[in-house]
């Protein structure tokens, strides 16, 4: 596969200032890319600033689900590739207030991808769309044939995002390959209710940490750094007749249980170690989710390289310093 040099390119970062594409964006810049970023709200703190290259990066203040503002971002930033991560990520609120999630999942992708179907230079877009998509299946783990079965509101925002993706490839032959991520950690993500995140600050604050599932569901989780050189290796091969057009899954293929998670965290951390307090009363989840990531790395060489614990470790470290 061939290589793109990322000096000078024009890069798209949809959810820059989040955790995943926040990550992503400081690489990109690292790389040499001139790097813009969409932000709806702007906060006192957010991923970027946490990593300390908000300053470092182009800011656009607007929402993605504004189609003239991203016709707009397109056209006078001369984007070369667009990695689409926005997203309303988080479960909790897509179930309470649906409308918000399609709104930022749905119309904004359309909106980006209408702007860069009619980009003038435009080489590349990787649309995050994600395991929820799959829903619930019998048999795991998920692979890229799997119908798209998720039901729950933000499950089925991510289904949206992943048909449109295809839509712009089937009618436009738009350059677009498509990630379906597993759960994702590691440093600067601030969102307290994800589950690796707020475990680990309970730990270091020596507190009890509340599962509201019975512990029990497992998940697959990527440390961040692999995640993200899997988008940036996604998009150097992404004329490729093996990768235009398709669908990637982006996981370890390792599942383990919250409690499993929780309990190494705890051993990480050290000191008094709480057992969790266990709730029970989680609805709207898919029970047990873990990824085959075969095709990803026979086709383009990509794989998952850091281990739960390592990255674990140094998440905790991060988390340690970030004042």
């Amino acid at each position: 596969m061939k290589k793109i040099n990322w000096d000078k390119q024009n890069v798209l970062v949809t959810g820059g200032t989040g955790f995943i594409g926040a990550n992503l964006a400081v690489a990109l810049n690292k790389n040499g890319a001139n790097v813009v970023v969409v932000e709806r709200d702007s906060r006192s703190i957010n991923s970027l600033k946490a990593l300390n290259k908000y300053n470092e990066i182009t800011i656009v203040a607007g929402s993605i689900s504004d189609a003239s503002l991203m016709e707009r971002v397109f056209n006078e930033h001369d984007i070369n590739f667009c990695f689409h991560l926005a997203a309303q990520a988080i479960v909790g609120p897509a179930n309470h207030s649906p409308l918000s999630t399609f709104e930022a999942n749905i119309k904004g992708t359309w909106c980006v991808l209408e702007a860069a179907r009619n980009a003038r230079n435009l080489k590349g877009v990787v649309v995050a769309s994600s395991n929820k998509a799959y829903g619930v299946h019998e048999i795991l783990p998920y692979t890229e044939d799997f119908s798209l079965s998720g039901r729950f509101p933000y499950d089925a925002s991510k289904v949206c995002t992943d048909v449109l993706a295809q839509s712009y490839i089937e009618t436009y032959d738009l350059p677009i390959a498509i990630t379906r991520n597993a759960n994702t950690y590691g440093p600067a993500d601030l969102h307290p209710s994800r589950l690796i995140p707020s475990a680990i600050l309970a730990a270091l604050k020596g507190e009890e940490f509340v599962i509201r599932s019975n512990g029990s569901m497992k998940r697959d989780y990527m440390h961040v750094q692999d995640a993200v050189e899997g988008y940036i290796l996604l998009a150097e091969c992404i004329d490729e007749p093996s990768v235009k057009g398709q669908a990637f899954n982006f996981g370890t293929g390792i599942p383990y249980s919250v409690l499993e998670v929780v309990s190494l965290i705890g051993d990480l951390v050290g000191g008094e170690k709480l057992p969790p307090v266990i709730l029970g009363n989680t609805a709207s989840e898919i029970p047990n989710q873990f990824l085959d990531v075969s095709k990803a790395t026979n086709q383009w060489g990509w794989e998952a390289r850091i281990s739960l614990e390592e990255g674990l470790r140094s998440t905790i470290d991060w988390y340690k310093s970030f004042k």
